[in-house]
């Protein structure tokens, strides 16, 4: 808290703040490090050596006050009031579009539906959705995210999930079958996809 309202600050000037010592302040600094919330960067000094100056990482900003989702079901609850859920529509179309766009880049050239499912899960990973997979022995492949980053639009909007299933189904190709085991608006601990190969 010290850092986020003061900026970077020596371990001394944390400890001044925090009515403790520079060393003790140092070693909860440390503790943070290690936890990856916090990073420190040395700044000569005129005299001894450079003084370690600490700031947050980008990590550390979740652990503060983040009103984002309760903006976005605001925001989707005024585009279904004043504008009507065709607008809404709207919304969700243009987001797979662009979801589609991205995905079916990252897996353009790749033939195996297990390279195409990696390719997925990585990029789902990316936007946050703890996502990972694995292939059962009748060559079935288990898709799975642990978090849902949108869950609050998704429970205002229940279109993005819709859209979600459609794009995956896209992405993986006409010669599988996608179908949604678990869901996290519907009360699941997660989302879970069963991706099957179509036989011809």
């Amino acid at each position: 808290m010290v850092l986020k309202m003061h900026g970077e600050l020596s371990s001394a000037e944390v400890g001044e703040k925090l009515g403790i010592t520079g060393e003790a302040a140092r070693q909860q600094l440390l503790r943070l490090a290690a936890d990856g919330l916090v990073e420190a960067c040395p700044v000569p000094s005129k005299a001894g050596r450079p003084t370690q100056i600490w700031s947050l990482t980008p990590a550390a900003q979740s652990h503060f006050p983040d009103t984002h989702a309760a903006l976005t079901v605001q925001i989707l609850d005024i585009v279904r009031a004043t504008l009507g859920e065709a607008a809404l529509d709207q919304i969700v179309a243009q987001r797979e579009a662009d979801t589609l766009k991205l995905y079916s880049a990252a897996t353009a050239d790749l033939t195996a539906l297990t390279d195409r499912v990696d390719a997925l899960a990585q990029a789902r990973c990316t936007e946050g959705y703890m996502s990972s997979w694995s292939q059962a022995e009748d060559g079935s492949i288990l898709l799975i995210e642990n978090h849902c980053p949108i869950c609050a639009a998704a429970t205002s909007c229940q279109g993005f999930c819709r859209s979600e299933l459609s794009v995956f189904q896209s992405v993986l190709g006409d010669d599988v079958a996608v179908e949604r085991l678990e869901h996290v608006v519907s009360g699941g601990r997660r989302c879970s996809y069963s991706i099957r190969p179509i036989s011809s």
